[in-house]
């Protein structure tokens, strides 16, 4: 009789403690979805708004972690409504794959935080010895690189990667000084202080022209991204390994469901 009592109290803590479970994995999932909108806004603003001048980086780690960041974030919701199901249907299989989603965005933002992190220090160094190459040498052959170039200057309202003094070495204005001879623009339009048509004729004079250079300006605003990035990817990756646990527990507490046997 006290061995039977003894097994319903058990059963009753068991059914107690998997319930308390089940709730803790909803609440869990609520914020893990808020977290997958979270890298997705994020990830689409950073694709939108800071890729202008993505053409004119030496280096492709930047894009990696944005598209690891979307990429991410889609993944998550996945993973949440896989979760949620797990949970709702008490099925071992779906949780065990739950788990292992887990572990995989938890690895992917850690990776992608760390990208960030590293080339957020390298940004300076890259920019001094690639930018002045890159805009000297494609303004005006490449159609790509030349919008990027006359954007950056007129947002940060600057001229070449050190100053407007970089444009006389450039192969554009060097080719069109042999030959077109009388035309006097030594910069691209796009570094005057007021944009015009022929504004930077030598004519006007460098008063017209601004007289900072562009990679101070471009280093700031992608360190900025780079800085969202690593927050995002750091910061939130620790969550998951609580979702991996409280996943693990409900997998030993699912494993006497006869229709849950997936162990």
């Amino acid at each position: 009789m006290n061995h039977n009592a003894r097994g319903i109290n058990r059963r009753k803590r068991d059914l107690c403690g998997k319930n308390f479970l089940k709730v803790v994995l909803y609440v869990f999932n609520f914020f893990f979805w808020l977290t997958g909108l979270a890298f997705l806004a994020l990830g689409l603003y950073i694709k939108f708004q800071r890729h202008t001048y993505i053409s004119l980086l030496g280096s492709s780690t930047f894009p990696l972690s944005t598209y690891l960041l979307l990429g991410t974030g889609a993944f998550i919701i996945l993973s949440g409504i896989i979760g949620c199901t797990g949970t709702c249907i008490e099925n071992r299989c779906f949780m065990v794959m739950y788990a292992l989603f887990l572990l995989i965005i938890f690895l992917t933002e850690a990776i992608s935080g760390v990208l960030a992190y590293m080339y957020e220090g390298t940004i300076n160094e890259e920019l001094s010895r690639n930018l002045n190459s890159t805009m000297m040498n494609n303004y005006h052959y490449d159609a790509v690189i030349t919008k990027a170039i006359d954007d950056m200057q007129k947002e940060f309202e600057c001229c070449g990667a050190t100053g407007y003094e970089n444009w006389e070495r450039s192969k554009w204005i060097q080719e069109m000084i042999t030959e077109v001879p009388s035309k006097k623009n030594r910069v691209p339009d796009s570094c005057c202080l007021t944009v015009s048509t022929n504004c930077s004729t030598f004519g006007n004079g460098p008063s017209n022209i601004n007289p900072e250079g562009c990679t101070k300006a471009l280093e700031k605003n992608t360190k900025v991204s780079l800085i969202l990035i690593v927050g995002i990817g750091l910061g939130f990756c620790c969550i998951q390994l609580l979702g991996i646990i409280f996943s693990c527990c409900l997998v030993r507490k699912f494993k006497g469901r006869k229709n849950s046997s997936y162990l």
